[in-house]
């Protein structure tokens, strides 16, 4: 099938924001006398959000008493460093133009809270034909909401898109919804998850122009 849109998640699938979620981790950090976590420790929490970065920066879960202080804290460090060191993973920008030139519609569907991400795809300079976030409906995935309002706004049936994810919760979002679900391997993972290829997903991408083959 020749999809006539491609959405992606957005932290691990189109853009590697990890080393600026880790930056607002380690401030925090630094803050309470704590020493600095590598980044490769961060690095397969960044899907998680606030949640998992907290759980791997001060080992709080959303239950605990100083998790909302804390989420709070930790949202404003990255504010201040949000676009500093995030860049589009190798091999997306060509492939963003090869969809454009075929006029597939792509688009960006993610947990991540507006505020942030108009800042990312502002400064990255992307044109996605919709941007659909956390805060854009009362559901974050695995509940299919935020995708279903994506091929709303492009006026497509969810059965014509694709859907790009680096975690299970974005395959388990493209399968209610009705879209072709499609893993990729590289991004964060995280390590509350199987690999990809352990997701049921429709095929798994080892890299980002491999899409070009399913079109």
């Amino acid at each position: 099938m020749t999809p006539s849109a491609v959405l992606f998640d957005f932290d691990g699938t189109l853009a590697d924001t990890a080393p600026d979620l880790a930056a607002a981790v380690n401030r925090l950090r630094a803050e309470r006398g704590m020493e600095r976590l590598p980044s490769e420790a961060v690095r397969p929490y960044a899907s998680m959000g606030a949640r998992g970065l907290l759980r791997i920066g001060f080992g709080l879960a959303p239950g605990d008493a100083d998790y909302p202080s804390l989420r709070d804290a930790f949202l404003e460090r990255y504010a201040e460093c949000v676009c500093v060191d995030t860049r589009l993973f190798p091999g997306m920008p060509e492939l963003l133009h090869e969809l454009e030139s075929r006029d597939i519609a792509w688009g960006i569907v993610t947990n991540k809270a507006t505020r942030f991400t108009d800042r990312i795809v502002e400064s990255l300079r992307l044109r996605p034909g919709c941007v659909v976030c956390g805060d854009s409906t009362p559901h974050l995935k695995p509940h299919p909401a935020g995708l279903l309002l994506a091929a709303e706004k492009l006026k497509l049936p969810p059965e014509n898109c694709f859907y790009l994810g680096d975690d299970l919760r974005d395959i388990q979002a493209a399968r209610a919804s009705g879209m072709r679900a499609v893993a990729v391997e590289w991004g964060y993972h995280s390590p509350d998850n199987a690999g990809p290829r352990a997701w049921s997903a429709d095929f798994v991408l080892s890299q980002p122009l491999e899409l070009i083959d399913h079109l």
